[in-house]
């Protein structure tokens, strides 16, 4: 699928089964007589006035073509996720407000709906079954999350590795060789110069206490004490 991404295993029941329930509702109020015409003209002018203009007949063919336009976009795997969650969620939207607007379908002062309602509020489900399709992830904020999570654990495998390395390094005791580790060789350089440092100032502190207790002209290899 372009777009957003390929539909995830999760999405294709539901957008399956919303998009076949709606087309076939759609296409059923094609032709639709004009009792039921007139009886959805007449609840969905109550929530949206601007309806009136709009001659009944005419009205059920222009909902009949959105059902079904939109019940082929759920169906059409190349329609990208979030932009048919997005039209089913505004489709479902609007019943919710002709089911909140209309007398008779709730209950006084209640939410819950009446008997006569009971089929509008469960359009309810189509909202939440869209709102979950428009807000699902990117493929690429998918594919983020997965390599964070690959970064992850290829850090927490390296810790366990030098942590066990480290243990090793500890039983090997005085036989161990620290440029055998990781960091050792380094280390083992670093405590040679250290050890030629002292060697150093030590044969020079010694020269200079010979050259102040027999004089700087005294020669070292006549000395006794070089001897």
């Amino acid at each position: 699928m372009s777009g957003c991404g390929k539909v995830r295993a999760w999405q294709v029941p539901l957008r399956l089964i919303t998009g076949a329930f709606i087309l076939h509702s759609g296409m059923e109020k094609w032709d639709g007589p004009d009792e039921q015409a007139q009886g959805v003209h007449g609840m969905a002018r109550q929530s949206f006035p601007f309806l009136e203009n709009i001659d009944a007949p005419r009205f059920l063919r222009l909902l009949a073509a959105g059902e079904i336009a939109l019940g082929a976009a759920l169906l059409t795997p190349a329609v990208p996720t979030r932009l048919a969650g997005a039209a089913l969620t505004g489709f479902a939207g609007s019943l919710m407000a002709v089911y909140a607007q209309t007398p008779g379908l709730r209950k006084e002062g209640s939410v819950w709906p009446t008997p006569d309602g009971i089929g509008v509020s469960k359009d309810s489900w189509l909202l939440a079954i869209g709102l979950a399709l428009t807000l699902s992830p990117r493929e690429k904020h998918l594919k983020n999350l997965k390599h964070l999570k690959q970064l992850t654990h290829a850090k927490d495998v390296k810790d366990v590795r030098d942590a066990k390395r480290h243990g090793r390094h500890q039983q090997h005791g005085p036989r161990c060789r620290p440029e055998q580790h990781a960091g050792g060789g380094e280390r083992l350089k670093q405590a040679k110069q250290a050890k030629e440092l002292a060697k150093t100032l030590s044969q020079g502190g010694h020269s200079h206490h010979h050259a102040h207790r027999h004089g700087p002209a005294h020669a070292r290899k006549a000395c006794p004490a070089h001897r």
